[in-house]
């Protein structure tokens, strides 16, 4: 089953910082998208407020984030991006639904 992450990150009331925190995701997803079993690290940001940015993180399995964890750019992510930010990024845990077969509803 997919294990997914969505993260929110919510920037500080200002241009430069956006447009910082923008380069940071497009450049963490561009190196965490290469790990082992990371089916893909999306990120996007919010077409009404330009300081909101969402990060989908999609994993073989909940055990496979060991190797996103293990991934010697963690250790700088988060205090690189964390003065940026008005408020904690905000992390959901997910499972996606198998698609893969027919269902009935009634």
């Amino acid at each position: 089953m997919v294990y997914t992450l969505v993260c929110t990150l919510y920037t500080l009331d200002d241009p430069a910082c956006i447009q910082k925190v923008k380069n940071k995701l497009i450049e963490a997803s561009r190196t965490y998208s290469k790990d082992k079993e990371t089916l893909s690290w999306l990120v996007m940001q919010d077409v009404k407020d330009p300081r909101m940015f969402k990060v989908v993180e999609r994993y073989q399995e909940e055990a496979s984030q060991k190797y996103h964890l293990a991934n010697p750019y963690q250790k700088t992510f988060d205090p690189w991006v964390m003065p940026f930010l008005a408020k904690p990024i905000e992390v959901l845990r997910h499972e996606e639904l198998d698609t893969s077969k027919e269902v009935e509803v009634e």
